[in-house]
């Protein structure tokens, strides 16, 4: 259920049909049960030892994509970022169209302001629908209420995005899907399309780019077991079907390490962790180092 392919199980999974069933299970659940919100598991690396808590995935309801005759589009939270970017594009409404180069879920992409190609969901998110995992109360909050800046938001792990309001601009459904075929192009052009990775590894710092820094300390082709840092984008690590999410995790934190040692800088990583993983020691490194 991971881009990696990677991690064990989890004690408990369910998928959440619609909002009536999400407080029902909400309500079940005793304070001490983890959980773990699962979109399209694009940005996650899940421990060979699994998750020891509740997976819970939304879907039903929550993958519908629909556009009203303002231009305004109403996304669930799991829809996926692609295909709001392509309804958005059938509709004749542009602005939405950098959302098909991300391929995790609307809830997700709120959660930390995904973007690229020149935009990011601040730049069009109206407000977002949110229910608290721990009391189960359903809130509106605007998109200025979020404090959105790059890669961030001020949600956290009891929150559960439910859907989201994006504006739009009117224009031609040809001048969208053009759009949308230059980031398909551009992306298979530069990234390493059609293998197990779960996209950017690492935060860009500011003013440079996490890939530019990992391929200029030399690290292209690095390899930990059954994962190496991609010849093609450095900032993409990918994984063969040797790989085990520990190679992944060691190579993460190696990565940080050697950059920092080349480069004076330490990387953030973007990627979330999910279940127990074997300290390198690495980990403790750095300001921002993994707790």
């Amino acid at each position: 259920m991971t881009s990696y392919k990677l991690g064990g199980p989890a004690a408990w999974y369910v998928e959440i049909s619609d909002e009536a069933h999400l407080s029902e299970v909400l309500g079940s659940l005793s304070d001490d049960v983890e959980v773990l919100i699962l979109g399209r598991g694009t940005n996650l690396l899940v421990s060979d030892r699994g998750f020891p808590g509740l997976v819970l995935r939304l879907a039903g309801a929550f993958l519908a994509v629909t556009v009203d005759p303002d231009g305004l589009v109403h996304a669930g939270g799991a829809a996926p970022m692609p295909r709001v970017a392509r309804t958005a594009a059938d509709a004749g409404c542009c602005g939405l169209e950098f959302m098909v180069g991300i391929p995790g879920t609307v809830g997700g992409g709120v959660m930390m302001n995904a973007g690229g190609h020149g935009s990011d969901v601040a730049h069009r998110l109206v407000s977002a629908a949110i229910i608290d995992r721990s009391s189960g109360i359903r809130v509106e909050r605007r998109v200025e209420d979020l404090d959105l800046s790059y890669r961030h938001s001020n949600l956290g792990s009891s929150d559960i995005v439910v859907s989201a309001l994006f504006r739009t601009d009117p224009c031609g459904s040809s001048e969208a899907e053009e759009r949308i075929r230059e980031i398909t192009r551009w992306r298979k052009e530069h990234q390493p399309g059609g293998t197990f990775n779960a996209g950017s590894v690492f935060k860009n710092p500011a003013g440079d780019a996490a890939g530019r820094l990992i391929d200029r300390a030399g690290l292209k082709g690095l390899r930990c077991g059954g994962v190496a840092v991609s010849e093609m984008h450095a900032n993409f690590l990918v994984a063969d079907e040797h790989a085990t999410a520990q190679d992944v995790w060691n190579l993460i934190w190696s990565v940080r390490r050697r950059v920092a040692e080349s480069e004076g800088v330490w990387l953030t990583p973007e990627i979330r962790f999910a279940g127990p993983f074997e300290r390198s020691g690495d980990e403790d490194l750095g300001p921002g180092a993994e707790a």
